[in-house]
């Protein structure tokens, strides 16, 4: 079960992403997997019912509120930045991963919930009802559907509005934007950096399902996949450059070195690539192990008297 992180309660995050365009430098993994109908650019009016369906600062403050009140009863329940990767993870995941296995392993005991057909998911232990649960998912759903027409949405460059956006906090800014007496209170406290815990959300799916995350047999689409992780792994990382920027607030004092500020931007890109891959390639095709087969001229094992080759095996 992930751990949390508790910071006050300061519920402050960025949407904002860097202007970065994407260039792949003619590397040609791109280009491998562009050409499939599953990739097609969503058409404007399914854009613009996706922009009426984000999640607006109302529904993101009732996300936070529930998983406080979910801590009350379970300790190890993560803040919606964690949340927010780990979704956005399984949104890239090369199967289709159901309620049933991914709500336990981030906010329970990571067994899955056996589930009769037909019937709702039970209820987890850290929710006080039923309803709470359901409205849970209700959000985790229309944030889900958000990300999947963000990441197929046909982007050229970060600036474009709708670009997927991480819900990634700069906590540092928001503490060094408060006034001094109040930072005071933080004296001493480890503070994640930009990106840092959505990053941790993200890997920790990619974890808990290393066989939906195993390289593909294709060289170029295993470099692609390795490069794409890679740029998530590295926000995982503190950040220790020296602080330029604030990505809470523009004229904030600096939290976030520029290095920091490059990286993010390359994992967004990462995001798109992963989610590329797996839609491209679609799921893993099961591997059919036959048993020991008898030799073309061996008698054939249904017991005609025949030879293989001149029976069964013809």
């Amino acid at each position: 079960m992930p751990g949390g992180y508790t910071a006050g309660n300061c519920l402050l995050r960025s949407r904002a992403a860097p202007a970065v365009s994407r260039s792949c430098d003619g590397c040609g993994l791109h280009e491998s997997f562009t050409m499939t109908e599953q990739n097609t650019p969503i058409p404007a009016d399914e854009e613009l019912a996706a922009a009426d369906a984000a999640l607006d600062g109302d529904a993101l403050e009732e996300l936070d509120l529930i998983l406080e009140d979910l801590r009350s009863r379970g300790e190890e329940i993560p803040q919606w930045e964690f949340c927010d990767g780990f979704l956005t993870a399984l949104v890239c995941t090369r199967r289709a991963i159901p309620a049933a296995e991914y709500l336990p392993m981030l906010l329970g005991d990571g067994a899955e919930l056996e589930v009769t057909a037909g019937q709702p998911l039970p209820k987890i232990e850290a929710f006080k009802d039923i309803e709470q649960q359901e409205r849970f998912l209700a959000l985790w759903q229309a944030r889900w559907d958000e990300v999947s027409q963000q990441l197929d949405a046909d982007v050229k460059t970060l600036d474009d509005e709708r670009t997927f956006q991480p819900e990634a906090m700069d906590m540092r800014g928001a503490i060094a934007s408060l006034p001094e007496e109040e930072r005071a209170e933080m004296e001493g406290q480890e503070i994640p950096s930009f990106g840092q815990v959505w990053a941790l959300g993200f890997m920790f799916a990619v974890e808990n399902w290393p066989e939906e995350w195993a390289a593909p047999r294709d060289k170029e689409a295993a470099q692609w996949l390795d490069a794409a992780l890679e740029s998530v792994v590295a926000l995982t990382e503190d950040d220790t450059g020296k602080p330029e920027v604030c990505m809470y607030d523009e004229n904030g004092p600096a939290s976030t070195s520029q290095a920091r500020v490059e990286q993010f931007g390359e994992a967004i890109w990462g995001i798109y690539d992963l989610r590329q891959l797996w839609k491209s390639m679609g799921p893993r095709q099961e591997t059919i192990v036959k048993g020991v087969q008898p030799g073309r001229n061996d008698a054939c094992p249904c017991g005609s008297g025949k030879k293989f080759k001149k029976c069964h095996g013809a």
